[in-house]
């Protein structure tokens, strides 16, 4: 009896050596959907499409029909202002409700942050599941090539991670690719995620709660309004659970309010009196919340 239960143990040390050592799918090639192949400093694919890995680190699989600008996605300017706002720690609390999301529900593969942006909560993401013993391949995606740019750099060349400007609603991953999907307050494009995540893989979404920042909009706005929520049912996958969590921040750095109001959809949806009243703040207390929902696919 003793013998069989060591059996049992070395099996399972065996088999979670080895998963250290899958073959993980990575991107594909936009142009004909085969696989992509790192050869030196580009992705090529077994019909001979290449793309060059920038200077910057990350991959661009953007192609023209799929932009609805000349440089779609976050400019320069937004992308060190979210930068220089979520380094300091304004929202490390979602960050940690995150990875304790994701450090529940992933045991290896391939895991894609959607959306990654400049970057931020993919490497917290790295960090916390580094220290598993399951093999992974971390993709981000981004739309905007700045954003990009900052994320490469924040992954600073592990092996495991993989960064490539790309839309959301044509990720450039196989069918039934992806172990995990993350998205950040990015768009969301059912189709795609439905399409990319296996069955039975998980979908984590964090989105504003009720009273997300409605400190700052009441220094704004005369009548300020609570988020919408939405139905939180998503055709294709079962709903698990909603994470709420929330945390008063206080800001005295005007610098750091303007950062944090450019970071949201109210900045371009503010008239002149409104940027007036934000400019003269010298310092804000907010609320910070959210949801973390948790999706797995059927």
């Amino acid at each position: 009896m003793i013998l069989l239960k060591q059996k049992a143990v070395l099996t399972l040390q065996i088999t979670a050596y080895k998963r250290k050592d899958i073959d993980m799918n990575g991107f594909i090639c936009p142009v004909c959907g085969k696989s992509l192949e790192i050869k030196e400093k580009s992705y090529v694919c077994d019909d001979r499409h290449s793309f060059d890995i920038s200077s910057k680190g990350y991959v661009n699989l953007l192609l023209s029909g799929q932009m609805n600008a000349k440089l779609p996605g976050d400019n320069k300017m937004m992308v060190n202002a979210r930068t220089e706002f979520l380094s300091k720690g304004y929202y490390s609390h979602l960050a940690q409700a995150v990875c304790d999301a994701v450090c529940e529900h992933f045991h290896g593969g391939v895991l894609l942050d959607a959306g990654c942006g400049e970057g931020y909560y993919t490497e917290e993401i790295f960090r916390a599941i580094s220290g598993n013993k399951y093999g992974f391949k971390l993709l981000g995606i981004d739309i905007s090539k700045f954003a990009c740019a900052h994320a490469a750099r924040r992954l600073n060349g592990q092996s495991q991670c993989e960064v490539a400007a790309a839309s959301i609603f044509h990720l450039p991953l196989a069918d039934g690719s992806v172990d995990m999907a993350v998205t950040m307050f990015a768009p969301f494009c059912r189709e795609e995620f439905c399409r990319v995540i296996k069955s039975r893989g998980y979908l984590i979404m964090a989105i504003p709660a009720e009273d997300h920042l409605m400190s700052l909009k009441a220094a704004v706005y005369d009548k300020p309004y609570k988020n919408q929520t939405a139905d939180y049912e998503v055709e294709g996958f079962d709903f698990l659970e909603s994470r709420k969590i929330s945390r008063s921040i206080f800001i005295d750095n005007p610098k750091d309010i303007q950062s944090l109001f450019s970071m949201t959809p109210y900045y371009y949806k503010t008239g002149e009196e409104g940027h007036r009243r934000l400019e003269a703040l010298e310092s804000l207390e907010t609320e910070a919340s959210f949801e973390v929902l948790i999706y797995k696919r059927k």
